[in-house]
């Protein structure tokens, strides 16, 4: 079951072993790693190959963690199926090193291996999920070096039974680096949506995040500006905490669509906290509501999936 990791591990082991045992000198550590650089630069970028059974993949990403990017990622693949019953979705954990999917959608235990030795996802409020921490335990660190990661993210693309699916999120780490790479040029993406607060320190790498995107030529459906504005539930007065529509005027300078904005609101934080996000667990509320108009809008600007 949980042959994935150990065999990730034991990756990792072979690496530390013979970095501690074969390099004599920094300069010996220096070639080995710019000739192994090489190889793989030889071999040019890799070919995209669609996941089996999924028509459409999309990408949720910011540049700087800690602006509610998987809280929204969870909640728009909710409202993606709450738009439409008849759309199959699932949501791939691609955060390796800090995983919260399992949580926020209410989930445990490891993934079943069917025949073919592929990974069944685990599925709750009719969502297929599959994560890094549904094999390590929720308090063990993922102390990894970059090729143990762009390994697991393979699995978590290649080796998972997802069934037949209309639409898969894919809850990407922050910022620009391996992982985002990997996926953009391994995969067909369908569109991405970058996610930010209206600060001035989030807007700078959300910025480089979209300009990411579109050097690998992975369209860029819009943004949603989240934590937009906090009103006191006891005088309803509205504070602009971490700034005015700085997500917009950033999405006027790229040229591209606000999707829409999610206010800060203690029920969002709690409902995930909890694993019964807000769009499942209160579907009336105005912030469900807001993550519905954005799912809704995502749609409009997604190109037909191929027959």
């Amino acid at each position: 079951m949980n042959e994935t990791v150990h065999q990730l591990e034991r990756m990792q082991e072979l690496w530390t072993t013979g970095y501690l045992m074969g390099f004599k000198s920094s300069n010996t550590s220096d070639e080995f790693l710019k000739e192994k650089r090489a190889q793989i630069m030889s071999r040019g970028l890799p070919k995209q190959k669609p996941i089996e059974g999924v028509k459409q993949v999309l990408v949720l990403a910011s540049g700087k963690g800690g602006v509610g990017k998987s809280t929204t990622a969870v909640n728009i693949a909710l409202a993606l199926a709450a738009n439409d019953s008849t759309k199959s979705v699932g949501l791939l954990d691609a955060d390796v090193y800090g995983p919260s999917i399992p949580r926020m959608m209410h989930l445990k235990g490891n993934p079943e291996l069917t025949s073919q030795n592929l990974m069944r996802p685990l599925k709750n409020y009719g969502i297929e999920c599959m994560s890094m921490g549904f094999l390590v335990e929720e308090t063990a660190p993922v102390v990894w070096r970059g090729l143990m990661v762009m390994s697991a993210i393979e699995k978590l693309l290649r080796q998972v039974e997802w069934g037949q699916l209309d639409y898969l999120v894919i809850d990407m780490p922050p910022g620009t680096g391996d992982v985002q790479l990997s996926v953009s040029q391994n995969i067909p993406i369908a569109g991405a949506v970058i996610v930010s607060t209206p600060q001035d320190i989030a807007l700078l790498d959300a910025r480089k995040g979209a300009e990411m995107f579109r050097k690998v030529h992975v369209p860029v459906l819009g943004l949603v500006q989240n934590m937009s504005v906090f009103q006191c539930p006891k005088c309803k007065h509205e504070t602009h905490i971490f700034g005015t529509d700085g997500v917009r005027d950033l999405a006027k300078t790229l040229g591209l669509d606000v999707l829409g904005d999610i206010p800060l609101d203690v029920n969002i934080r709690k409902t995930c906290d909890t694993g019964q996000p807000i769009v499942v667990s209160q579907p009336q509320s105005d912030m469900a509501k807001a993550y519905l108009r954005i799912a809704m809008e995502i749609i409009r600007r997604l190109p037909t999936p191929p027959g």
